[in-house]
């Protein structure tokens, strides 16, 4: 498995990785245009030219935010989460970004489980934050050195 930016050409298999995996997706069109985004980095994990895997962070003052992370269903489970999101902190790491925010559904436990591995900390509770189902955001913060 390869990691790597994510270009144009990786758009139409994170767009499915997306629609699959999030209730309320991002559009296409958001996603081509993080690409653009010069406060945007997103990442994808390359199995035999299939994308299995992506996320996407922003910086911007020294401070981080994860948009988003996601795998496809049927690779869950064989560490991709992991690779993604360690590709987005080593990333952070060299911009500097000291403070590393996400938010997460309350009931995801086992991305919660995933964050606090890697040093998150819940700090506050979104309340009704998701749609479809409605529930409450857990905010995880992280400090790097």
């Amino acid at each position: 498995m390869d990691i790597r930016k994510m270009t144009e050409k990786d758009l139409k298999q994170v767009y499915q990785i997306e629609c699959n995996t999030f209730s309320i997706p991002w559009s296409l069109e958001s996603l081509s245009s993080e690409l653009n985004n010069p406060l945007a980095y997103y990442i994808v994990v390359v199995e035999q030219e299939q994308v299995v895997g992506y996320g996407g962070l922003w910086g911007i003052l020294g401070e981080g935010e994860i948009t988003n992370i996601a795998v496809s269903k049927e690779f869950r489970g064989r560490g991709i989460g992991q690779r993604v999101l360690t590709g987005l902190l080593e990333y952070a790491q060299e911009k500097n970004l000291h403070l590393i925010t996400l938010e997460v559904r309350e009931s995801n436990q086992i991305a919660q489980a995933l964050y606090i591995k890697n040093g998150f900390k819940p700090i506050a509770i979104r309340k009704n934050y998701y749609q479809k189902p409605t529930e409450n955001a857990v905010i995880m913060q992280r400090s790097q050195s």
